[in-house]
């Protein structure tokens, strides 16, 4: 198997790296490939976005702290869009202007925490 093959198989068990400015976002192929494994993740203006929905208020913010400690464990932070049934997240790693390798980390890790 590829070695990137693999790398997309077992995103949640890798974490995130330091990222530095001047670096690469990945290339589009590769940023596909990673969306792929993604289950209702979308690329929007070199991003990647899912909307989460949910009972209440209450269920929405339990959420929304949990994406923060996932955030806070990986140092990678998303935007968070938070309504009183739903919150959309998005990921882009500002610092090389465009995705990584560490917004399919924590997108799945995010899909983690409802699974």
């Amino acid at each position: 198997m590829d070695t990137r093959e693999e790398r997309v198989d077992h995103l949640e068990a890798r974490h995130c790296k330091p990222c530095e400015k001047g670096g690469t976002p990945l290339s589009g192929a590769d940023a596909e490939r990673y969306l792929r494994g993604l289950s209702g993740w979308e690329a929007v203006s070199g991003a990647i976005e899912k909307r989460f929905e949910f009972k209440n208020y209450y269920q929405t913010m339990a959420f929304v702290n949990a994406v923060a400690w996932v955030a806070h464990s990986e140092g990678h932070h998303p935007d968070l869009f938070v309504s009183y049934n739903a919150c959309r997240v998005s990921y882009t790693t500002h610092a090389i202007g465009g995705l990584s390798e560490n917004d399919f980390i924590c997108a799945t890790k995010v899909d983690a925490l409802l699974a």
